[in-house]
């Protein structure tokens, strides 16, 4: 009992405070607003008057995962991107809901908000399966869209319409996040480990160590019902490009098939060597491809 209560001691990781946090990572107060009652973390650049990018980042990250891309975008389009709520700076739900339908509801105040009425979406694993639920339910909205390896599909596991059986293990973190366990669970992101900096696992460890993150996390794992995404996906009109890394070791490249089969007029672009994160590991390589589809 004695030994238990010394591991919990020393592996103890509380949150940090947000002050600290954004004193980190935010550029400025201004990004940080409300938006239909939820505090988002909020990136807008690029000229107001281009046609607009919004990003949907994926499970743990935070919209830092574009920076590079947003960055080059920047030159020639109006980029928006958020951290999603509960992740990276933006408050938790107040209302602990984070299903699909509330941050779609939420996309379009932001929209509606910063007066864009039509966007390019772009978004990756669970931002992927966000965007794609987007286009077919808001179809006016929609432009062009992007998907990197997006979730959606059931897998071993994870049936539809049943509610994820998340491992109690999972509930540790919480309480218990050390680096090296974190760095443990990233590194199968990346097919070339040397992507996985010391630099990026700290920006993923602060984040996550956000006031209410970790929470937030499992709640959206633990809300999470997926439905069959054909007839949906077959609804979306828009051109759609799907990017995937052929050595993606969380979502199968294999899952891309199905997406084709389904999208009536989707590109498939596979990325060599890339693991789950094109945005991270094949920044010019995948830049180069959605650029080329934007066009």
């Amino acid at each position: 009992m004695l030994l238990v209560a010394l591991l919990a001691f020393l592996l103890w990781t509380p949150d940090r405070d947000l002050a600290s946090l954004e004193a980190l990572y935010l550029q400025s107060p201004a990004d940080r607003v409300q938006v239909g009652g939820q505090v988002l973390h909020v990136r807008d650049t690029g000229p107001r008057d281009a046609p607009a990018i919004v990003m949907i980042h994926g499970f743990g990250a935070s919209l830092h995962s574009w920076e590079p891309w947003a960055r080059e975008l920047s030159s020639t389009y109006r980029v928006l991107r958020f951290d999603l709520p509960g992740s990276g700076l933006s408050d938790p739900d107040p209302q602990g809901d984070y299903r699909d339908a509330k941050t779609i509801a939420l996309m379009l105040a932001l929209l509606d908000q910063r007066g864009i009425s039509k966007a390019h979406i772009v978004g990756h694993s669970i931002g992927g399966r966000i965007a794609w639920t987007f286009a077919a339910q808001q179809p006016q909205r929609v432009d062009r869209l992007v998907l990197l390896a997006p979730d959606g599909f059931a897998s071993p596991g994870i049936a539809y319409g049943q509610v994820p059986a998340v491992p109690a293990i999972m509930g540790v973190m919480r309480y218990v996040l050390p680096r090296p366990v974190l760095r443990m669970n990233l590194a199968p992101a990346y097919a070339d480990p040397a992507v996985l900096t010391d630099a990026m696992i700290t920006q993923y460890h602060d984040l996550m160590l956000a006031p209410g993150s970790r929470q937030a996390l499992l709640s959206r794992l633990q809300t999470t019902v997926l439905v069959d995404p054909v007839p949906l996906l077959r609804s979306i009109q828009a051109p759609t490009l799907l990017l995937w890394g052929d050595k993606d070791a969380f979502i199968p490249i294999a899952n891309a098939e199905d997406y084709a089969r389904a999208l009536p007029r989707s590109t498939l672009v596979r990325l060599p060597g890339v693991g789950h994160v094109p945005q991270e590991e094949a920044v010019q390589a995948g830049l180069a491809a959605v650029q080329d589809f934007l066009r």
